[in-house]
């Protein structure tokens, strides 16, 4: 382990004298390559050089102790033995979790795609709620939150909503959710008093960068239109609506929540590149048989990872078989608990498998 952790540190050192290098800050796809790794291996550097003073005390304390008549100084550097012990065992568990194999598009922003699945206007309704959540969540982290997309249920709530999150991480906070999300409740339009069950799908995607997808621009169609969605009267009555079409992949994104079709344009582009470079990905896992793929954050996307049950008041993760309570709390945002269980779980599965 100890050798891992020399290597990284050396290369930490090295993209440290790299990026005040001129040359590396003008060529810009190398200089983002380099500081993301950096980001990437700082908090491992920290931990290992806290390991290392921790240990180097220890030794310095141990040999100190031997020669120790006083029984005053014998006590202190026993107590710093016990100390530096402690903090040796905590930072090396911690670097054990830091070198586990990690996404390498933890780091990146993320883009969510929450649709209502089976059950009307119901379902509608709980997509916006699902939404919602994520955005009062992303909001409380100190993440940046915008609407790219939006296509509104005839009752309220929303078929279709995409939205950026920005942010540190992003990606990496957020990618447990994508799967069906499934709900139990008495709709307001049930003058029976029955339990429904609706769904909504979320997906959760990594944000591409140009460094991460080359687009031939031949192989665009771009179409410009009219807004159906809120927004007020410039919104509505300009050509202000952007939808990109990927012609080899017949992927599309679109865009028509700014009044910008310029703005709406570069969001719609964002959307596309970051759907192709899933498909991408998802090839690329394949074709390693890689084990993300039997992972909690990257499961099938039609299966159903979670059930918010309103009458009992809690929520089931089906993944880890686990639920909690407060569902109120949790509609509007609080999240913590549930995502760093998620976390947790994840790395033990890591853990077992290295």
């Amino acid at each position: 382990m100890e050798e891992k952790l020399q290597a990284l540190a050396e290369e930490f050192n090295e993209i440290n004298k790299q990026i005040v290098d001129p040359e590396i800050i003008n060529d810009q796809s190398k200089y983002v390559r380099l500081t993301r790794r950096r980001s990437e291996l700082e908090p491992v550097v920290e931990l290992y050089n806290t390991y290392c003073d921790a240990k180097s005390n220890l030794e310095e304390a141990k040999e100190l102790l031997k020669e120790e008549k006083d029984e005053e100084m014998h006590d202190f550097y026993k107590s710093e033995i016990d100390s530096n012990q402690k903090v040796l065992e905590e930072t090396e568990e911690q670097l054990k979790i830091e070198l586990l194999p990690k996404d390498p598009n933890d780091s990146k922003n993320a883009i969510i795609e929450v649709r209502a699945g089976a059950g009307g206007d119901e379902a509608a309704l709980f997509a916006g709620e699902l939404a919602r959540m994520y955005m009062r969540y992303a909001e409380m982290k100190g993440f940046k939150t915008e609407v790219v997309d939006t296509n509104e249920g005839p009752a309220g709530g929303v078929k279709e909503i995409v939205f950026e999150i920005n942010g540190a991480s992003a990606y990496g906070t957020f990618k447990y959710e994508s799967g069906v999300h499934r709900v139990q409740r008495v709709p307001a339009t049930e003058s029976q008093g029955r339990i429904h069950t609706s769904a909504a799908s979320v997906v959760v995607l990594p944000e591409a960068e140009d460094i991460d997808v080359e687009i031939n621009q031949a192989d665009l169609k771009i179409e410009v239109y009219r807004s159906s969605g809120p927004g007020g009267q410039s919104v509505n009555t300009t050509d202000s609506a952007v939808r990109i079409t990927h012609v080899p992949s017949g992927i599309t994104a679109s865009c028509q929540d700014g009044k910008s079709q310029l703005k709406n344009k570069e969001k719609a582009m964002k959307v596309l590149m970051t759907r192709l470079f899933e498909v991408e990905e998802e090839k690329r896992m394949k074709e390693l048989g890689d084990a993300r793929l039997s992972s909690i954050g990257s499961g099938d996307r039609s299966e159903k990872i979670r059930t918010y049950n309103f009458p009992q008041d809690r929520v089931t993760d089906h993944r880890i078989k686990q639920s909690w309570n407060n569902l109120p709390g949790i509609m509007d945002g609080n999240l913590d608990s549930m995502f760093e269980t998620l976390m947790i779980e994840e790395q033990a599965k890591k853990m077992a498998q290295h």
